[in-house]
C-alpha cells in the first residue's frame, strides 16, 4: 500500500467522474463561446499584493486563508483563492480594447475546512467582462451563468440578487449598520462577537442562527441605495425578467471580497443542503481595475464551482449519459498490425477506439472490451487481415452477439450505422 495520499483538503479526480469535470467544462466553453467570451489562460499564483488589495486586507480570504509563501527569489507569493483578481490584472497589464470579455478554467486554493464540494484546492469555471457599467452586461453575465446550469441538465436552482450600493451610498449604509452591531454586539455568534469590526457586511452573511436572529432586525441595504444604484438594480431586474429567469431580491447577499459594488447574484441548488448549495456567483466591481494600478474600468464576472456543479448534477440525475466509454474496442489476432490500423482509421472518423496490447488471447481481449464499455467489438485476425475484412460484433444492448463481417473500407460508416441504432452518436457519450 502507498504511503503517499492526496493532501487534506485535496482529491484525485479520476475516470469515470473525470469524464464528468471534462463535460461540464467543455459545455462552459461552448457557452461561454457562443456569448463572445475569448479562453483567458493566466498563472495559479500572484504578487500577494494583487489579492490583498483586490479581496481586502481584513477580508476572512487574506486573513486566514490565503496560501502565501516566498520563492527562491524572496518575491512574497501566493496560491490564487479565486479567479477575478488574476483576469483583472491581466486586462491592467495588457491592455485590450474594451469592452473586454474573457472565460477561464482554474483551480483555486483556500485554507479552510473542507466541505461538500468545496475542497482545499477546488476548480472554477467564470468570465469577467470589463469596460462598460451597462447593467445589461450584468444580465449577461447572470444568464451566461444560468444558461450553463442548464446545459449541464440542473434545473432546480434559485437565483437571488443584491446590489451593494457604490462609494456614495455604501459608506452611509455601513455607518449606520456599525452603529446597530454596536447595539447588538453581545447576541452575535462567537465568532463573530470577536471579529465583526473587522467587516461588518459579513455578518449579513453568516448562518448561525444567533447572527442570523441579529440579521433579521438589522436595517436594509436596499433601503440605503442612491438613486444611481436604485437605478442600475431596477435595469438588472428589468433584464432577468425579460430573459425569463426568476429572482429573488436577498438583503444578505454581500459575497465574501471588498471589490464588490451594486450587483451582486448567486445560483444555490435547491437538490442540495442548504448549507453547500451555492453553485456560482459574482457581481459587479467598477473600481477593481484601479486598485491594481489600471485606468478606471468597470466590470462585472462571475465563478462557479465544478465539484458543487458536478454534485447538484448527480442530485439531479444528471450528466449520467457522460461515461467516458470509447465506442468501439479493437481485438486484434493477427499479430497487431491489425489493431494499429483500425484504431487509427476509427479515430480518425471521430469513433473513439481502443485496443489491447501484449499480444493477449481472444478471451482476455473480449473481457478488456467489455470492461471498456464499448458498444461494438471490432475483430481482426489472420483471416480477417488477408481478405481486408474486420468482424463486428455488437456488445451491448438489445442487439448484443449481432455480428457480421464487412469490407474494411466500409468500417467508418458500418460502425456509425450501428452506433446511431444504439442510440450513440460517433465520438462517444458527451
Amino acid at each position: 500500500m502507498s504511503t503517499f495520499q492526496a493532501p487534506t483538503g485535496t482529491r484525485d479526480v479520476v475516470a469515470p467522474e473525470s469524464a464528468r469535470f471534462a463535460a461540464v467544462v467543455g459545455r462552459f466553453a461552448e457557452r461561454a463561446r457562443l456569448a463572445g467570451f475569448g479562453l483567458v489562460v493566466s498563472p495559479m499564483f500572484e504578487d500577494v499584493a494583487v489579492f490583498r488589495r483586490t479581496a481586502g486586507e481584513e477580508s476572512d480570504v487574506v486573513k486566514d486563508e490565503m496560501y502565501e509563501f516566498d520563492d527562491k527569489g524572496g518575491r512574497r507569493l501566493a496560491l490564487r483563492p479565486e479567479g477575478t483578481a488574476s483576469v483583472v490584472r491581466a486586462f491592467v497589464q495588457h491592455r485590450p480594447p474594451v469592452p473586454w470579455k474573457a472565460w477561464y478554467v482554474t483551480p483555486a486554493f483556500r485554507y479552510e475546512r473542507p466541505q461538500a464540494g468545496r475542497y482545499r484546492q477546488h476548480h472554477q469555471v467564470g468570465v469577467e467582462l470589463l469596460g462598460t457599467p451597462d447593467p445589461a452586461a450584468d444580465v449577461e453575465c447572470i444568464g451566461l451563468l444560468a444558461g450553463f446550469l442548464h446545459a449541464c441538465g440542473i434545473h432546480r436552482f434559485e437565483l437571488k440578487v443584491n446590489s451593494m450600493g457604490d462609494a456614495n451610498c455604501m459608506p452611509g449604509y455601513k455607518a449606520t449598520l456599525v452603529d446597530y452591531l454596536s447595539a447588538h454586539e453581545g447576541e452575535l455568534c462567537e465568532e463573530h462577537r470577536a471579529r465583526w469590526r473587522r467587516n461588518p457586511l459579513r455578518v449579513l452573511d453568516c448562518k448561525k442562527p444567533a447572527c442570523a436572529t441579529v440579521r433579521e432586525r438589522a436595517p436594509r441595504l436596499s433601503g440605503a441605495l442612491c438613486d444611481p444604484c436604485r437605478h442600475h438594480f431596477d435595469a438588472v431586474l428589468s433584464g432577468l425578467d425579460a430573459l425569463g429567469l426568476a429572482w429573488r431580491q436577498d438583503d444578505t447577499l454581500v459575497r465574501g471580497f471588498d471589490y464588490y459594488t451594486r450587483t451582486t447574484f448567486e445560483l444555490g441548488s435547491l437538490a442540495l443542503d442548504a448549507a453547500q448549495n451555492a453553485l456560482g456567483g459574482g457581481g459587479r466591481y467598477d473600481g477593481l481595475a484601479e486598485q491594481l494600478g489600471g485606468p478606471a474600468t468597470p466590470g462585472v464576472g462571475f465563478g462557479c464551482g465544478i465539484e458543487r456543479v458536478l454534485l447538484a448534477a448527480a442530485a439531479e440525475g444528471a450528466l449520467s449519459e457522460v461515461t467516458g466509454r470509447v465506442d468501439a474496442f479493437v481485438i486484434d489476432l493477427s499479430g497487431g498490425a491489425g489493431a494499429l490500423e483500425l484504431t487509427s482509421r476509427l479515430r480518425a472518423a471521430g469513433i473513439s477506439a481502443d485496443r489491447a496490447f501484449d499480444g493477449r488471447s481472444l478471451k482476455a481481449q473480449l473481457k478488456a472490451a467489455d470492461r471498456s464499455g464499448a458498444r461494438l467489438a471490432c475483430i481482426v485476425g489472420p483471416d480477417e487481415l488477408a481478405a481486408g475484412t474486420v468482424t463486428v460484433r455488437v456488445l451491448t444492448g438489445q442487439q448484443a452477439g449481432q455480428q457480421e463481417t464487412i469490407d474494411r473500407e466500409a468500417l467508418v460508416g458500418r460502425g456509425k450505422e450501428l452506433l446511431a441504432v444504439a442510440g450513440r452518436p460517433a465520438g462517444g457519450t458527451p
